[in-house]
Parts: structure tokens; C-alpha cells; sequence
């Protein structure tokens, strides 16, 4: 654990200075809390909620967090299953196919003026959203957010392998996928 973080947990921990301690983590871990949900999410107002969710659910559990990883990493976990969870309850609660679904964030993908990039971007983001959520998750904290395989493993819990294969799974798809277009 980083000295910034043993810091800031102190200052949360300390009952003098809680509050100060948890604004500071939120100003240090926010943006790049907000882009991985956004990124899994694509909707700003849902990455929003999920952003604020994961900061609800890290101050209730701080008590419990032992500091076997770092800060930035136990946070990206709650992001990551937040997102993932929000994903699968949006599609059984709006009963969508995974098509309907696909396809209603592809045109919020076209017609959203905050989503800007160039047009292998937007056929990027396109071809990510055929992916399971799962391996989207995996290229996107691999390619996008340049983690290692072993941060990636302390944030899903799953094996180092397995993240390889799944980040080569997705890399074939997305190549496959713009190869056709």
C-alpha cells in the first residue's frame, strides 16, 4: 500500500478528521472511479449514480478494509461489480435481448454529443459493446486504464490466466468484428 494511502486511511480512521480524510479520497480516486464505470456503463447519468454508489459502499465498509491491496485497487473492485451488477439487473429489469440492448446503446453511442473520438473510436466502442461484460471489462482496464494483469486480478478476483485469455478472446472479436465492417 502506497504512503498517500496509509495517509489518507489514517485520516479517515482518526474520528477528528474522518470527514476531511474521506473528501480526499473521494478527490483523489473520483475521475478515475468514474471513468471505468463509464466506460462499462456508456451513460453519463448511470455512471454518475454508480459513482456515488461506490463511494457509499467504501465509506460503510472502510472499517473493513485490511490494506492488503491499494486503495485505488479495492475502490476499482466496488466500481467494477457495482457496474457489472447494474448492467445485469438493467437488462432483466427492461426484459431486453442482448440485442435490443446492444443496439439502443450503439444509437446513444451515434447521437451522443459527450461521447466525441474520431470514427475507429466510435467503431471501437461499437464492437465493445458486443462483448460480454466480463471481457469488456477486461480489455478496458488492460488496454484503456494500462493496468497489469495482476491488478486486474486483485480487482475481479480472477486469475491471472484466465484474465489473459479473456483479454485475447476480446482483442480476436474486435479485430474479427472491424475486419468486417
Amino acid at each position: 500500500m502506497k504512503a498517500n494511502d496509509q495517509e489518507l486511511l489514517a485520516r479517515i480512521r482518526s474520528p477528528f478528521t474522518k470527514e476531511l480524510g474521506f473528501r480526499q479520497l473521494i478527490e483523489t480516486y473520483q475521475k478515475p472511479v468514474y471513468q471505468v464505470i463509464r466506460r462499462m456503463v456508456l451513460i453519463h447519468e448511470d455512471a454518475d449514480d454508480l459513482t456515488q454508489n461506490t463511494f457509499i459502499k467504501a465509506y460503510k465498509a472502510l472499517d473493513r478494509f485490511e490494506g492488503n491491496s491499494s486503495l485505488f485497487t479495492w475502490l476499482y473492485r466496488i466500481a467494477t461489480n457495482e457496474s457489472l451488477t447494474f448492467l445485469e439487473k438493467k437488462k432483466k429489469r427492461f426484459f431486453f435481448s442482448l440485442d435490443d440492448h446492444q443496439e439502443k446503446l450503439e444509437s446513444y453511442i451515434d447521437s451522443s454529443a459527450t461521447l466525441s473520438g474520431d470514427e475507429i473510436q466510435v467503431k471501437l466502442q461499437k464492437c465493445l459493446l458486443k462483448l460480454p461484460d466480463k471481457q469488456r471489462l477486461v480489455f478496458h482496464l488492460k488496454y484503456e486504464e494500462d493496468l497489469s494483469y495482476e491488478e486486474i486480478s486483485k480487482i475481479t478476483g480472477t486469475s491471472v490466466g484466465a484474465l489473459k485469455a479473456s483479454y485475447h478472446h476480446a482483442v480476436k472479436k474486435i479485430e474479427q468484428e472491424l475486419s468486417q465492417e
